[in-house]
């Protein structure tokens, strides 16, 4: 069932809820519900692993609806690394995938871009490459003076 833009506003209420949404919808191959977490403007972009960047809602949704006809995609954010400012927001994802075909784990290493809108927290990118079992350690510099 549709809902009007205040209770959509409502489930959007922070960058966190727009992620848990979209997991959830990939989770769950909605392709609906997927796209309705994406903001308005024609400038949006995705990048999946080892692809092209896709620009733009008819695009992504196009992208979407191939990948969701291979069936769901069972992935859970790993380690999240958040950056906010503002009506902005940065996210850095390790996701790990279970793969359908042998249940082995892979990871991608993924950039979510959030803004806050009239309607809540709305996608505005989403960059993922491939990543390796590798990247479950993190590299963390200690703070200190470049030059």
């Amino acid at each position: 069932m549709p809902r009007n833009p205040a209770q959509q506003a409502a489930l959007l209420a922070s960058p966190d809820d727009t992620e848990a949404q979209f997991y959830e919808a990939l989770q769950h191959a909605d392709l609906d519900r997927l796209m309705a977490l994406w903001g308005d403007d024609e400038e949006v972009a995705c990048v999946h692993p080892g692809g092209p960047r896709i620009v733009g809602l008819v695009a992504i949704r196009a992208a979407f609806d191939a990948v969701f006809k291979r069936g769901t995609v069972n992935v859970h954010p790993e380690r999240v690394r958040r950056l906010h400012s503002g009506d902005c927001a940065i996210h850095h994802v390790l996701e790990r995938v279970q793969l359908h075909d042998d249940g082995k784990t892979s990871w991608v290493i993924s950039t979510n871009v959030y803004l806050k809108t009239a309607l809540g927290w709305r996608i505005v990118l989403h960059h993922a490459s491939p990543g390796n079992a590798g990247d479950v350690q993190e590299l963390v510099a200690d703070a200190g003076t470049l030059h």
